[in-house]
């Protein structure tokens, strides 16, 4: 969406016949992702006139990319413990009116197959195109006008909302901001949400990067360059939290689920811990291969619990070449501890481009967690990612954004 146009006083009068003139509707929602597109339909089955714009030439485009194109739509064990926010208890109230199990029914209802990749992670068998089709049939039978291609230029309120856009004016009761974050500008994301929220006095967190590749300087970055393409399960801690995923080495760093996942918690200047032997004692596991296999060569029994390039890079070359009985118990203890307590500091993160989501946004505070709605604003309602609200990886972000989407179309 283009910035609105400079601000305008919010209690300068719609004149009636300005009114007159302009379309009116009961709901208007900008923005047709997930969370727009849940909010027009919940809305639109209760009777209410809903207008869905969309500054883009498709809706759903982030659900079209998602999960490789098969769409991640929801999570079994979505629940707010998987959820960041300043205030952790604000997603409970949606995630528990509208739950995961809720739109498994309405996938279901359109007989759209699904199976559950891993850690509950549910995916399309086929296209995601099938999740974004289900939504419109269910727009198209709720009444819902969906208009492409319609940028909004200015909004206003007096008595109603005035939503001014390159094609002209309407007017609407209430009003629905879910054009999502920075995230990904290469489809057209920008921060129209947070400029309209400040605009009415709502308050926006510090948002930042989220899911999202990790970035290294040097050494480390020639050592994961050299290993680029490798991957492996590891256990990955940044102070208090941890994932246990796959993390996989790349030509700019770290990237795999484990990294984006560790990414929503780390901050500047943080370490992050890897085990790289998350299921065993990497002490107990190497002195044990030792005896039972003495005259194997270690960088042989080393790459029996690792990929062979990673093993051969943590070897100084002698200990590589040496007979497992030979080497000593202090130097297997040392790569012990090299192997599960790998501690490395990031530099950074490969930005908004290569993030699937933002980390904070419209500070949860001025909303309420039943409707969405801004306690100071009658009306004007946040939802989706533009919210302070953002999830694990693995379809937490979807439900958010139906559950998040569904509570503002039941009150809109």
């Amino acid at each position: 969406m283009a910035g609105i146009r400079k601000r305008r006083d919010r209690s300068e009068a719609i004149k009636p016949a300005d009114l007159e003139q302009m379309e009116e509707f009961d709901v208007v929602i900008v923005g047709a992702g997930a969370a727009g597109l849940m909010c027009a339909m919940t809305a639109g089955r209760r009777g209410r006139r809903v207008l869905l714009l969309e500054h883009g030439d498709q809706v759903g485009a982030k659900i079209l990319i998602s999960g490789g194109g098969r769409c991640n739509f929801t999570n079994l064990h979505a629940s707010p413990d998987q959820f960041f926010s300043g205030n952790p208890h604000f997603s409970r109230s949606a995630l528990s009116r509208y739950t995961q199990h809720d739109f498994i029914a309405l996938v279901e209802r359109h007989a759209i197959a699904y199976h559950e990749k891993t850690l509950g992670q549910l995916f399309c068998d086929g296209s995601a195109r099938a999740v974004v089709a289900m939504l419109l049939a269910e727009c198209e039978a709720a009444g819902v006008v969906v208009r492409l291609q319609h940028r909004v230029t200015d909004v206003a309120k007096s008595a109603r909302f005035r939503i001014v856009t390159d094609h002209g004016e309407v007017s609407a009761e209430s009003f629905v901001l879910a054009t999502g974050g920075l995230s990904i500008p290469k489809m057209g994301a920008t921060g129209f949400a947070y400029d309209v929220a400040r605009r009415f006095g709502l308050a926006v967190t510090v948002t930042r990067p989220a899911l999202v590749p990790l970035a290294f300087g040097s050494p480390e970055l020639e050592h994961m360059t050299a290993l680029s393409g490798v991957s492996l399960p590891v256990a990955m801690r940044c102070e208090r939290t941890e994932f246990r995923e796959s993390m996989l080495f790349t030509h700019r760093g770290l990237s795999g689920p484990a990294i984006l996942q560790i990414s929503s918690c780390w901050r500047e200047g943080r370490s992050i811990v890897i085990d790289m032997l998350p299921d065993l004692d990497a002490a107990i596991y190497l002195r044990g291969r030792k005896l039972a296999r003495p005259n194997a060569e270690f960088k042989t029994i080393l790459a029996e619990a690792l990929p062979q390039r990673l093993a051969l890079s943590l070897l100084p070359g002698a200990l590589a070449t040496q007979r497992a009985g030979e080497i000593r118990d202090r130097e297997l203890d040392a790569l012990a501890a090299q192997l599960s307590r790998w501690e490395i500091t990031p530099t950074g993160t490969e930005g908004y481009a290569k993030a699937e989501v933002t980390l904070g946004g419209v500070d949860t505070r001025g909303l309420s967690s039943k409707t969405m709605q801004a306690n100071a604003v009658p009306g004007l309602y946040v939802i989706g990612e533009a919210v302070d609200v953002t999830g694990w990886l693995g379809g937490y972000n979807f439900q958010w954004a139906w559950s998040s989407g569904w509570c503002a179309g039941e009150a809109a």
